[in-house]
Order: C-alpha cells, then sequence, then structure tokens
C-alpha cells in the first residue's frame, strides 16, 4: 500500500484512514458532516496528492492533447485550464481530467487517482512518434485543494501574489508561505477555492509541503478552516452534482449519457468523436439525473429508480446532504423518464421511497457555491 508520506503523520495522528487507490488516506478527521459544512460556509483543506499529475511539453504538445482530450485545448490562454475527458476509440470515457496551459507548448494533464497508471500508458502510447515529452511529477508534486467562501482571503494571507483577481481555472506561479507553488483556482466541491501544487516536494522528502499544510491549518484557524478527508469531500461534489469517476461513469458511459457533452468540441479531431457524432445524432438511450428524496433516507449505489411501479433505472451514488439536510444522489434513467422535477420511487432495502427528479447542483446557487450572491 503506498503512503502520501509528506503529511502522513498528520493523517495517522489526526484521520480515520482508509485505503483509496492504494493510498492510505483520511476518510475523515473531525467528521464528515462538520468538515462538509465548513468548505460551505468558511474553509476547508484536503490533502490531495493521490491524483495523477504529469507536464507535457514540447512542440507537439498541443496536438497530443487535441487528439486525446474532448475540449478544445488550441483555445486556452497561457495560465488558464480546463474540465475535459479522455475517451476510448469507442467514445467511451476513460477519464475526466483538468488541462493547463502553462506556457507555449507546456500543459499540466491532472487526472484521476485509481487511472495514474491507465492514464499514463494512454497518453505516453498516445504521444509515440511525437516532438515532445511527457514528465510524470505524481510523486514529485504534493497537492492540496483549499476550498470554500472564504479560501481567498486565507491565502490572500501567505501568497507572494495578488490572487483575488484569478479566474476560475485561472492559474499562476507564486509562492505561499515560501513554497514555491503552481495556484490553480479549480477544485471538485461546487465552492470558490484552489488547488495548489507544490513543486519539488518528492513523496522522499516531506519537509516543504508539511511546512505548508502546517502553516495553512494555522493561519487558518481565524477562519475555522477545517481539515477534510475524503468523505467531505464525496459529500461536496455529489451536492455539486459532480461525476466520481468509476462510480457515476466509466468506460461503459459516455459524455452525453453522463451529461457532459458541454466538454465535448466535435469541432475538432480526437479520438472517439466518430462514435460521439453517431451518439449525439440518435441521442443517448439513458441520461444521468439527479434524485432529492421527500424523506431523509439515503440512495445508495445499484438501488432501483421506478415510475409507477416499473424500473426506469439506477443510483450510481448517494448521500445524505448535511446542507439540504435530506437525501440526494445521482443515477441514470431512461432518456425518456428523464424530465426535471418527476415524481419516482427508490427502492431502499425493499422499500419504495419518495424522491423527484432534480437537476444539480443540490443546494440554492445563490446561497452556496462559487457563483454564490455576496450577503
Amino acid at each position: 500500500m503506498s503512503h502520501i508520506v509528506q503529511i502522513q503523520e498528520f493523517h495517522d495522528k489526526n484521520g480515520h484512514l482508509t485505503d483509496f487507490a492504494g493510498f492510505n488516506l483520511p476518510l475523515w478527521f473531525k467528521g464528515i458532516i462538520p468538515e462538509s459544512l465548513a468548505v460551505r460556509n468558511s474553509v476547508g483543506i484536503f490533502d490531495v496528492s493521490q491524483m495523477g499529475r504529469a507536464v507535457i511539453r514540447g512542440h507537439d504538445s498541443l496536438r497530443l492533447l487535441e487528439r486525446i482530450t474532448t475540449n478544445d485545448v488550441a483555445s486556452l490562454s497561457n495560465g488558464m485550464g480546463q474540465y475535459s475527458l479522455i475517451c476510448n476509440h469507442e467514445g467511451g470515457i476513460k477519464d475526466d481530467v483538468l488541462v493547463f496551459k502553462l506556457r507555449p507548448e507546456e500543459y499540466l494533464l491532472v487526472y484521476n487517482a485509481g487511472n495514474r497508471s491507465k492514464d499514463y500508458e494512454w497518453v505516453t502510447a498516445e504521444a509515440r512518434g511525437l516532438d515532445m515529452e511527457i514528465q510524470d511529477m505524481s510523486d514529485q508534486v504534493a497537492m492540496f485543494a483549499v476550498q470554500g467562501p472564504i479560501a481567498v482571503a486565507l491565502l490572500k494571507k501567505l501568497s507572494e501574489s495578488d490572487i483575488g483577481g484569478i479566474p476560475r481555472f485561472g492559474s499562476v506561479k507564486t509562492r505561499i508561505a515560501g513554497a514555491k507553488v503552481l495556484l490553480t483556482r479549480t477544485g471538485y466541491t461546487g465552492e470558490d477555492g484552489f488547488e495548489i501544487f507544490v513543486w519539488d516536494s518528492p513523496l522522499n522528502d516531506s519537509h516543504k509541503a508539511q511546512t505548508l499544510w502546517n502553516q495553512l491549518l494555522e493561519v487558518g484557524k481565524q477562519f475555522a478552516i477545517e481539515p477534510c478527508g475524503l468523505g467531505a469531500r464525496d459529500v461536496l461534489r455529489l451536492e455539486a452534482g459532480f461525476c466520481l469517476y468509476g462510480t457515476d461513469m466509466d468506460e461503459s458511459t459516455n459524455p452525453f449519457e453522463a451529461k457532459l457533452g458541454f466538454v465535448v468540441k466535435l469541432q475538432k479531431e480526437f479520438i472517439g468523436k466518430g462514435k460521439l457524432q453517431e451518439i449525439k445524432a440518435r441521442g443517448p438511450a439513458k441520461v444521468r439525473v439527479g434524485l432529492i428524496t421527500e424523506k431523509r433516507v439515503i440512495p445508495r449505489h445499484g438501488f432501483n429508480i421506478e415510475r409507477d411501479g416499473h424500473e426506469i433505472g439506477s443510483v450510481t451514488s448517494g448521500t445524505l446532504s448535511p446542507t439540504l439536510n435530506t437525501g440526494i444522489a445521482l443515477g441514470y434513467v431512461g432518456r425518456e423518464n428523464a424530465k426535471v422535477d418527476g415524481k419516482v420511487a427508490v427502492q431502499v432495502r425493499g422499500r419504495s421511497e419518495e424522491a423527484r427528479l432534480a437537476k444539480p447542483p443540490f443546494y440554492d446557487p445563490t446561497k452556496y457555491g462559487y457563483s454564490r450572491i455576496p450577503s
């Protein structure tokens, strides 16, 4: 089992650990509910060093990324990034990724922990014969996520740069608490916030990452910061309606089924384009939907979704939302049954529980999330 040794001592001492994609990671510290509410209302910090990270540079770097991802990499200006997908030749989703243009002919690709080997092998195979290089940085760069409405105020106290003006999906190279970092205005909680890539912080030298982690927690005390684990991360991404790879989508799922067609740019050439054009033309047979239960019950992966006593789909992930104080879920139903606000039922341990289809995010976006209206 691998360890994220930069701050493993902190996790061992304060967290309740679990194995995730071969990493020994905290499931929670204080608790999933208080950690989730801290991110929604103030600020939380996650260690996400398990993510895959590769730097792609050289004359053909753009050519490669245009071919292997579905979004329009050519549209990126220096310092900007985008959410995207890697698809197989049948249009199935191999992974969801972030692509950042660091400077001309140099990009950062960020992918999921469980797909580190699979993605790296796919990318390197597609790069054969091209004038470029791929550097796997996954074990050389620590990665933290500072998320919540107070994230900017916290990082302003530690950053050498004026970070308030960084746009969503923008990035800047700076120093935070003396550490050289790439700071990106991204995250997977639905809230405003940043992901911090700590350069020159290999797994066998934990001092730099440990110092930065401690500084963020110390300065964050005035903002009621909470260290957060995988449990809160899962709850928060689900409240925002974000997919979890391997649970809500995989290589048997295409982007139009997963409601991710907005990152599929069919005007360019990429792997899987032909199949995706066919799917878009005829329409997907099933589509991803959100569900909110009428009572405080939790739909779980695999539970049937029914209408008028007939099965119309199944739940892929669900939880009890601390923000809404009721059950929420993502799942797939036949396209003809995907009308938002439609009444459905979920089979919960033999009981039929009332629910309704709802378009994520599940929370009120004027009160929560990165587009909230300031009070």
